[in-house]
């Protein structure tokens, strides 16, 4: 299931405060010694926990010496102030579902910075994980996590109302994009909608901006970190687009009026699956969540599309995942490095793990193992990720705060409230440069 559905944001003195000299910790503990370490993870539901302990009792068989202790169900506001508090009940090893923090984590030094520990075991990280990952798990030169299981976001799509709309593959491109949502909408005699063919509101589940965004490559930070979405054309093309979109589909008001039509997002009243949206954004754990639910009609996934004028990068998608470190107060980080090392690069145990909770594999090798899952709808997943022009959002010194202005950007936008979109990208600038700036101070 994902992790990325947790909103996880922090505002950017949380992680910060009480830690003006952090430590990078001491690794000169003993790892074939006797030792306890204490793992502090996120995931809850009943399946992905039995995983988990699997994963654990894996590695407890290849070392013996070393017992982990397991706290489920913790966020990231929860760790944070364990590790700035300290002391002896504080975790070791610490995983996040989302990598908007990382910037924090590795600029506080609050987890420690795992490139020495890489380096001694002899593992180069831009040979076992696809680039994508490797960016978004680090900061600055210092890669202070790693990658544990993945997302990729996807298209979904409804076959049978395709086949209705004569429709006969899923889009490539926006254009084609924009023609099916228009040609998959169906309408009640009063105007109401009966089906809409892809709800374009960023407030809807999954459909935060940055993962559409991705789908034209933008570059959000010059090479001075200063943010750069007013000279990014991509910025405007694909808030223009949206805008196009919104209009094409009958407007704003009516859109959001059908929105709160739909039941939550992980309930049996998923908009999706009750057939109220032929095509939506989503990841890969939704297909498992499909199979269980067995819908009243066929459905397939396809990559999202692309700009006209970036055909050539079909394929690509927006990627995020859960997140590995070491705490720096943790007095067991040889020990530590062993766990993290197991769960994150150990061939046998990502598969396992990705097969368990349908999530993406986050190593190269487990991408192209044969014990991986591949069934056709989650295969889709599986290739967005080792696209080479994937991408995740790069990580910022304020965590994901940059990502927040964003969207509340692109709910002003669609909501017609910001008429010139050259001076509100401006305006967006500077105030991310002037939040990151206030962080860094």
């Amino acid at each position: 299931m994902s992790r990325a559905r947790v909103p996880l944001l922090l505002a950017a003195g949380l992680l910060l405060a009480g830690c003006a000299h952090p430590s990078t910790g001491s690794a000169d503990d003993d790892p074939t010694r006797p030792v306890t370490l204490r793992f502090w993870h996120g995931w809850s539901e009943k399946k992905e926990v039995a995983a988990v302990k699997a994963s654990i009792a894996r590695f407890e068989r290849l070392h013996p010496r070393i017992k982990v202790e397991a706290t489920g169900n913790v966020n990231d506001d929860t760790v944070n102030q364990a590790l700035r508090a300290g002391g002896g009940n504080a975790p070791d090893v610490v995983s996040s579902f989302t990598t908007n923090n990382v910037g924090q984590y590795c600029s506080s030094g609050m987890w420690v910075d795992l490139d020495p520990f890489l380096v001694k075991s002899g593992l180069d990280k831009s040979r076992v994980f696809p680039a994508p990952l490797v960016r978004y798990s680090g900061y600055q030169g210092r890669q202070c996590a790693l990658p544990l299981l993945a997302d990729a976001y996807g298209l979904y799509y409804n076959k049978d109302a395709f086949e209705k709309a004569g429709i006969t593959r899923p889009p490539r491109t926006m254009s084609e994009f924009k023609d099916a949502a228009v040609r998959l909408t169906q309408r009640t005699k009063d105007g109401s909608y009966r089906q809409l063919g892809f709800m374009p509101d960023f407030r809807l589940y999954q459909n935060s901006p940055d993962r559409f965004f991705a789908q034209w490559g933008p570059r959000y930070f010059d090479g001075e970190g200063k943010a750069m979405l007013a000279r990014e054309p991509a910025a405007k093309q694909f808030f223009s687009f949206q805008q196009q979109l919104v209009s094409a589909l009958g407007g704003y008001t009516s859109l959001e009026t059908y929105r709160t039509t739909f039941g939550d997002e992980m309930s049996s009243q998923n908009a999706f699956l009750t057939g109220k949206l032929a095509m939506h954004l989503d990841g890969e754990w939704r297909g498992l969540m499909l199979d269980e639910a067995k819908p009243g009609f066929r459905w397939a996934t396809a990559p999202l599309p692309v700009p006209d004028d970036r055909a050539g990068t079909y394929g690509r998608g927006y990627l995020t995942g859960t997140v590995i470190g070491i705490a720096h107060s943790s007095r067991h980080q040889n020990a530590a490095w062993e766990l993290v090392k197991f769960l994150t690069t150990d061939t046998g145990q990502v598969v396992a793990f990705a097969n368990a909770i349908h999530n993406v594999p986050s190593t190269n090798a487990a991408l192209a193992s044969p014990e991986l899952g591949r069934d056709p709808a989650f295969r889709t997943f599986l290739d967005i990720a080792a696209h080479p022009d994937s991408t995740g959002m790069p990580p910022s010194v304020n965590g994901g705060q940059y990502i927040t202005a964003l969207q509340d950007f692109g709910y002003a936008v669609e909501a017609g409230k910001v008429r010139d979109l050259d001076k509100g990208l401006r305006r967006l600038d500077r105030q991310i440069d002037d939040d990151n700036l206030q962080s860094a101070n």
